[in-house]
């Protein structure tokens, strides 16, 4: 990519992903940060086999107390641990996560490629806290079959909306990035008439048109995921969400991930989604979709992670680690909750 790590994103929905969340073991830094530097060059190295058409690419996400852990000096100004939100209903959990790799290409093989490289230089240093392996389905839809990232800010708009700028120049460039994964009730949301899964969203399943202010219920997931201004201008991020699923052991789900140039606009969002509002108590579209994890990191500019600041005094003292003949411990396996029933909590962010 050019100057930033998001020129990808920002140019559209990609065919295939791989969302790869690991935590940085204890003495885990010092190859942490070999890689982040070298990340650029492993998905130039894949992506290079299939050009012009595979189109790879990996925006590479640092938590907040990883980077107090890697870097001495400055912090991106919004950096902090995802805020956890227990509602009257559904719950948004956090749970752990030091890096994120958001693998995308228009080919499957391509990501699960990079992935690999990856794993292979940080075996042994850090514990997989999530991979899931997406995919687009049909005219880029979610599995509770509605189109998702329909309202995505396109252009200027959308550079304007996730590239932090002057506003924090020492990390200009860069973009703060939210990820949940959710689980869908396909039997209940089955069960639903079209007309009232519509209701549920907000849109007419099959055109994607909005819902008139008139019809469309206050507890609409598009009702409520929109943020505005005290002027009524809304404020916008940018999706990347895809479909995931394991039909043998009934699991299907989406995977949010979000871009911002600020994270209080997600975070807004996730406030009105799970802890409601003046007119709905939550975004019904959590009664269908359980929200199983959650993370905040930020994504620095490619620059940055070519010529990474200097370690901090603590991190200089840790030893880099031996590459283990062993498994990456792993927190789970890639999707592995199993099947959900309306007992859990929350939601997956679509349109």
């Amino acid at each position: 990519m050019s100057e930033g790590q998001l020129e990808a994103v920002l140019s559209g929905p990609a065919g295939a992903a791989v969302f790869l969340v690991v935590s940085v073991d204890s003495g885990g830094e010092a190859v942490a940060r070999d890689l982040l530097s070298d990340v650029g060059a492993l998905t130039r190295a894949v992506g290079f086999r299939a050009r012009p058409d595979g189109l790879l690419s990996c925006a590479t996400g640092i938590g907040s107390d990883l980077w107090d852990r890697l870097f001495a000096g400055p912090r991106p100004a919004g950096l902090h641990p995802f805020r956890e939100l227990t509602g009257p209903v559904h719950r948004a959990p956090a749970t752990p996560g030091d890096l994120l790799f958001h693998i995308r290409a228009a080919r499957a093989d391509l990501c699960f490629a990079l992935a690999a490289e990856i794993m292979n230089r940080l075996r042994g240093a850090v514990t997989v806290r999530e991979e899931v392996h997406g995919f687009k389905y049909f005219d880029e839809r979610d599995l509770l079959g509605f189109v998702d990232g329909t309202e995505n800010p396109t252009g200027t708009a959308a550079r304007d909306a996730v590239l932090v700028a002057d506003e924090d120049p020492s990390f200009a460039g860069g973009s703060y990035v939210i990820v949940q994964k959710y689980l869908h009730d396909l039997s209940a949301w089955d069960a639903l008439p079209v007309e009232e899964q519509e209701r549920v969203v907000g849109r007419h399943k099959l055109t994607d048109v909005e819902l008139a202010d008139d019809v469309k219920p206050a507890d609409a997931h598009v009702a409520m995921a929109t943020v505005t201004d005290a002027d009524g201008t809304e404020r916008e991020i940018l999706r990347d969400n895809m479909p995931f699923g394991a039909v043998g052991r009934g699991e299907f789900g989406t995977y949010f991930i979000g871009y911002a140039r600020t994270p209080d606009v997600m975070e807004t969002m996730l406030d009105r989604m799970f802890l409601g509002t003046a007119t709905a108590s939550h975004d019904r579209i959590l009664e269908f979709s359980t929200a199983v994890s959650g993370c905040l990191f930020f994504v620095p500019t490619a620059a940055f992670l070519e010529d990474l600041p200097d370690t901090p005094h603590t991190a200089r003292s840790f030893p880099a680690l031996a590459p283990s003949p062993n498994p990456v411990r792993s927190a789970g396996t890639s999707l592995g909750i199993g099947s959900m029933k309306r007992s859990l909590s929350d939601e997956q962010p679509a349109s």
